[in-house]
């Protein structure tokens, strides 16, 4: 037991450590979307299934072809450490990125994810020939209860110590350990199959068994990714908040496999109901009486999402198969999660222009409940009223799911949707009246707005009121032409400063975001001044240019109200001061509800001799065109001394001594958010 348990240890933790760690690798390659963690969900659920499918064909071969298969795997894995991925993956812009990110972490990570896969039912299948034993539950838990481990202990102990390079090369050298452990049992511990007596064999799954097993496991999924990018797109796409509904959702796992007496139904299934009530008042934007704090949000879909996934892995666990079928199991476990990964992260993307993941989880959740009522029921005359207040009640549940989303859709112009997000236009006023505005919105969070009244549609509104710090960095100029950099292309409000004979050049990663200025809003069809178009993630796309020479340069890329990292850490500023001229000023637009990111500015500003401006705007009571904005203006001392003005209304933050400096390798979003 002690090297069954040694080396399914090591695996897990290292099979979970590994997904924050490479996930926050690639993340700036493709704009610090929350679509990156989706999509490596995908793959790490896509190779979970490859490794229990491998580990189910392995455990009826001879022993001998078990040994030599294994442990030749294992040794050819080592040769992809250590696991940093190459720099030939970068995006230039225009690719597809669900499968440039699938090629690259197969690439990157692939065989060794694969092998630590396989290990947990394959080890349990040769203990139980190892020691005439029934299914080692325990050891199964024990894996789940590692993968917890691995992730409570990344936000906490790993990313605020250690950069990602150094993640990496440790990681590496515990996989060494885990190879040559797994080496050491399969030599030690496969055995021939043995048939066994019919009695102990037990009876063998039946086809609506197993496609219950896959419905469970699926609808768990759908939910953890659903819940997931619910929290994270109008917050930050970091590992904290990645990590959170997956350690709930292991948590249940280790719940209902480790005792039986964890989950009970009638009380979970009354739980069920509260939840699914609950989260639907949530998401139903006409409750105003339910309307949370951002902490009272995040603990509810902690709280659903523990008992949505209760339910699933607690019926799981009661109907686990005899020992025979164990591997068998545990591949259909594995095909209804990479099911629920595959349409949350590929298949609705594609063919949803909004998200619906969430109340198809939560419908699908509400439909298992009732297939698991009905198939313990007793039949007599209450067990069949319940059963019909389930079915009358899961359909109304799917109407209330319906009404939600036609009325969160019902005044949307165009509502549209790919891997970086889903976008919509929606127009508020009627034609004729001087305050109708059009809004570009992504996920929840306002990203641009234009008046339609015809003589004021080129004055800048919402964050780029003149009065915010991004009005007046672009209203302290001379009369000479002037070179604007704009990263992050948002409705194109920035274009009402510009004068004839302005250059701004816009670098924007999603491609719809282009599309949708162009033809919902007239900023860049109107403007005076020449615009150029970059495509693609705006690091990336400077590095590949010469110096530009801007006299501004603005960071105002964002993903629903997330930042991304990659855009303000010391490497960037540098790019940023490589393109801009000595007394040009970098404006970054540091508004943000749950992220104070002050300090990450001041601090790269302090490292090249810079100086920052902060300027927070709040309009006066009443005004609905101007909002709250908060802006961060870096320039040389010299520059500041030569226009005062900017420091009128506004203070000189300086730089915390004791907060860390963020790079490319390193970054702590923790520190950041507001209490």
């Amino acid at each position: 037991m002690p090297l069954f348990a040694l080396t399914i240890l090591v695996s897990a933790f290292l099979l979970f450590q590994v997904q924050p760690i490479i996930s926050k690798a690639i993340l700036p390659w493709f704009g610090g979307a929350a679509g990156v963690w989706n999509t490596c969900m995908l793959f790490f659920q896509a190779m979970l299934l490859g490794g229990y499918t491998y580990a189910h064909w392995l455990q009826g071969q001879p022993a001998a072809r078990q040994r030599k298969t294994h442990a030749s795997l294992l040794a050819v894995s080592l040769l992809m450490l250590p696991i940093l991925p190459s720099a030939s993956w970068k995006p230039s812009g225009t690719e597809e990125p669900t499968w440039r990110i699938l090629g690259l972490l197969a690439s990157t990570i692939g065989l060794p994810y694969f092998l630590l896969s396989t290990t947990s039912p394959l080890l349990q299948a040769w203990y139980v020939r190892a020691n005439k034993a029934g299914i080692p539950w325990r050891l199964f838990a024990l894996s789940n209860a590692a993968s917890l481990g691995a992730l409570l202990t990344y936000p906490v102990l790993v990313e605020p110590v250690l950069s990602v390079p150094q993640q990496a090369w440790i990681w590496s050298g515990a996989f060494i350990l885990f190879a040559v452990l797994g080496i050491t049992t399969s030599w030690k511990y496969a055995a021939d199959p043995e048939p066994r007596a019919a009695t102990e064999e037990g009876e063998a799954p039946s086809l609506g068994l197993r496609l219950l097993w896959i419905g469970l496991a699926a609808c768990a999924s759908i939910l953890l990714l659903g819940v997931t990018t619910y929290m994270v797109q109008d917050v930050a796409s970091i590992p904290f908040l990645w990590i959170v509904p997956l350690a709930i959702y292991l948590v249940t796992f280790i719940l209902s496999f480790e005792t039986s007496r964890a989950y009970y139904r009638p009380v979970f299934l009354v739980l069920l109901i509260a939840a699914l009530y609950a989260m639907a008042k949530v998401l139903d934007h006409d409750a105003d009486d339910w309307t949370l704090t951002v902490a009272q949000n995040v603990s509810l879909c902690a709280a659903v999402l523990f008992i949505c996934c209760m339910v699933c892995h607690g019926e799981l666990a009661g109907l686990k198969p005899a020992p025979r079928y164990l591997t068998g199991y545990y591949v259909s476990l594995s095909v209804g999660g990479a099911a629920g990964g595959l349409f949350v992260g590929l298949v609705a993307p594609l063919i949803f222009n909004a998200y619906y993941e969430l109340n198809i989880g939560l419908w699908l959740c509400a439909a298992l409940a009732t297939i698991v009522f009905a198939r313990n029921s007793a039949g007599d005359t209450l067990g069949k009223a319940a059963l019909l207040g389930f079915l009358i009640g899961l359909g109304a549940y799917g109407a209330w799911m319906v009404k939600i989303k036609k009325a969160e859709l019902g005044s949307v112009e165009l509502a549209v949707r790919n891997f970086y997000g889903h976008l919509h236009v929606s127009r508020y006023g009627n034609d004729g009246d001087p305050s109708a505005t059009r809004q570009l919105v992504h996920g929840q969070i306002n990203h641009g707005t234009q008046l339609l009244d015809p003589a004021r549609r080129m004055e800048p509104v919402s964050y780029f009121c003149k009065t915010s710090g991004a009005g007046r960095a672009l209203l302290t100029r001379d009369e000479k032409p002037m070179k604007v950099g704009v990263l992050g292309l948002g409705c194109g409000a920035l274009l009402g400063y510009a004068k004839a004979g302005d250059e701004y050049r816009i670098y924007e990663i999603n491609p719809l975001v282009f599309e949708i200025a162009d033809s919902r809003f007239s900023f860049t069809r109107e403007t005076q001044a020449k615009i150029y178009r970059v495509l693609g993630d705006a690091r990336l796309s400077l590095e590949r240019e010469e110096p530009q020479r801007f006299d501004r340069l603005f960071m105002d890329a964002f993903s629903g109200d997330s930042i991304p990292v990659h855009l303000v850490t010391h490497e960037a500023f540098d790019l940023y001061f490589r393109h801009l001229k000595p007394d040009g000023i970098v404006v970054v637009n540091i508004t943000n509800s749950y992220l104070d990111l002050l300090p990450v500015v001041t601090k790269a500003a302090a490292a090249f001799g810079k100086v920052v401006v902060e300027i927070e705007d709040t309009p006066y009571e009443g005004d609905e065109e101007c909002y709250i904005s908060h802006y961060a203006l870096v320039m040389s001392p010299e520059k500041l001394a030569a226009t005062p003005a900017l420091l009128k209304d506004a203070a000189q933050p300086k730089p915390d001594e004791h907060f860390r400096e963020w790079t490319d390798a390193f970054s702590n979003l923790l520190a950041i958010v507001r209490r």
